[in-house]
């Protein structure tokens, strides 16, 4: 993986820089002792660091924008961070830079329950969102593993999913307006409290541009009644390729049920040991949750176990209730703190084809032996959306080069299928550099082009996303690459 190294003439205004946010910010909100931006070195992708020259917690849309105007005016790049939850290097700094944090900036701002919706400022966790109203019966779809630490800010940035996002959609769907600040540190305000907002659906550019066009603060989030009722079935099989023909054969008959979430055996025993969920020790589990009525439930459920029996499952264990029902989630939801504990990991994030799910778990698995490194599989299978980890060891020599290479051929293929790079994660510097594999040049000048109107300075984020020798010219030479 390339970084880029720190412009001397920037590290130069470091001093004039603070002095500047010192003007109009609380000491506490600046940090700049070297020891101290240590803890924004990095984001969830930690096998990549580099401390900021600057971090900064605001916490006004107003505050945002004076920092910025000052970083335009001296040229500082600027990389916005939510929680800092990015498994694709979103937020991770360059030497030069300032972070900035919308930790502070955690406030609700409305709840408007007759029009099912919520405004609240980014830096707002995407469970405390849910907390907030569902007292009162409603809740907040996307529900990323991370849920209860990221940010909606950082939701926003990837266009971040969940497990429920088979049925309601990742942040994109669920998403009505933005106060948003530019580079140059003006305001705006994009989109509206209905789906069908006049005008150029500019919600839809920002939702997945990964801090690159401008910095959001406040977000109108669409919330949902609760269903009726939601209860899961759990599915073991001995064959991760028939489990992968299962969601197939499920979605091929119609049937949509809220999520279907796959794990293999390596996932599974880590998971179980952490979590005491009592899964079966298989090579491949299936959670299916369906919702609705009591009647709904039991026609959905009895629609998938016939689909699933045809398969020769080892084990199919139904919820009968709300506890039975968190036990076979609770694992789920851990997955990947659990795998953590055991082994440094590299978390991807391919989106397939449905139908392909067998063809390209087997091909995984023999990539596994060809590079010698094991994986283990979660994803959202209902979308096909993967999440192979990669384990390696971080203190073997070469091993991480090895894990990278790998995690590059995973990618490929799922482009190769007729999927694409990333399905919530997002580009980061993780998948930066194959883009190219995606998208050809025309395609990249044309998005490129998108950042051009936005930040023409390219400040904003500007070593992610596109592959460093296509946007070198934009970033006008001012850094050197080298090897991290």
């Amino acid at each position: 993986m390339y970084l880029t190294d720190p412009d001397p003439s920037i590290l130069a205004k470091k001093m004039e820089l603070v002095d500047k946010l010192l003007s109009f910010l609380p000491r506490d909100a600046v940090i700049d002792d070297p020891r101290e931006t240590l803890a924004y070195e990095c984001d969830a992708l930690s096998a990549y660091r580099c401390p900021p020259m600057v971090a900064v917690l605001p916490r006004t849309t107003e505050e945002v924008a004076n920092i910025v105007k000052i970083c335009w005016d001296l040229d500082v790049p600027v990389v916005p961070r939510g929680s800092g939850t990015s498994l694709a290097g979103g937020a991770l700094p360059t030497g030069d830079s300032l972070v900035l944090g919308v930790a502070r900036m955690n406030e609700t701002l409305e709840v408007d329950y007759p029009n099912r919706l919520m405004r609240v400022q980014t830096g707002r966790t995407n469970l405390s969102v849910t907390g907030e109203v569902e007292s009162d019966g409603f809740f907040y779809a996307p529900d990323p593993s991370s849920q209860l630490a990221c940010a909606i800010s950082g939701n926003i940035a990837m266009n971040s999913g969940g497990a429920h996002c088979l049925k309601y959609g990742v942040t994109s769907n669920n998403l009505l307006a933005v106060k948003m600040v530019t580079m140059q540190g003006e305001i705006i305000d994009l989109g509206g409290s209905q789906f069908d907002s006049s005008g150029y659906d500019l919600i839809g550019l920002i939702c997945g541009s990964e801090g690159q066009l401008g910095i959001v603060t406040e977000a109108t989030l669409r919330i949902l009644h609760k269903p009726e009722g939601a209860l899961p079935v759990l599915i073991g099989y001995n064959d991760s390729q028939v489990a992968g023909q299962c969601v197939s054969d499920i979605i091929k008959a119609g049937i949509l049920p809220v999520a279907i979430e796959f794990m293999d055996r390596p996932c599974i025993r880590a998971t179980d040991a952490f979590s005491q969920a009592g899964y079966p020790d298989c090579e491949a589990l299936l959670i299916i949750e369906v919702e609705g009525s009591e009647v709904e439930i039991e026609e959905q459920l009895a629609k998938i176990i016939e689909i699933a029996n045809k398969h020769n499952p080892v084990e199919l264990r139904r919820a009968k209730n709300t506890d039975e029902a968190n036990r076979i989630w609770l694992g789920r939801k851990s997955a990947f703190g659990a795998m953590g504990q055991i082994n440094d990991y590299m978390c991807l994030d391919g989106t397939i084809p449905v139908s392909k799910l067998p063809f390209v778990l087997k091909r995984i698995s023999e990539m596994s032996k060809e590079f010698g490194l094991d994986v283990g599989n979660v994803f959202h299978a209902g979308d096909g959306n993967m999440h192979p980890l990669i384990l390696y060891n971080a203190n073997k020599p070469g091993d991480l080069e090895t894990c990278e290479a790998f995690g590059a051929e995973i990618l490929k293929l799922c482009v190769e299928v007729g999927g694409c790079l990333t399905g919530e994660h997002g580009v980061g510097i993780e998948k930066r550099d194959l883009m190219h594999i995606q998208y050809s040049a025309d395609d990249l000048e044309a998005q490129m082009a998108i950042k051009d109107v936005f930040d023409p300075k390219w400040l904003l984020n500007p070593t992610k996303v596109f592959p460093l020798d296509a946007s070198a010219k934009r970033r006008a030479g001012a850094t050197q690459e080298t090897a991290a």
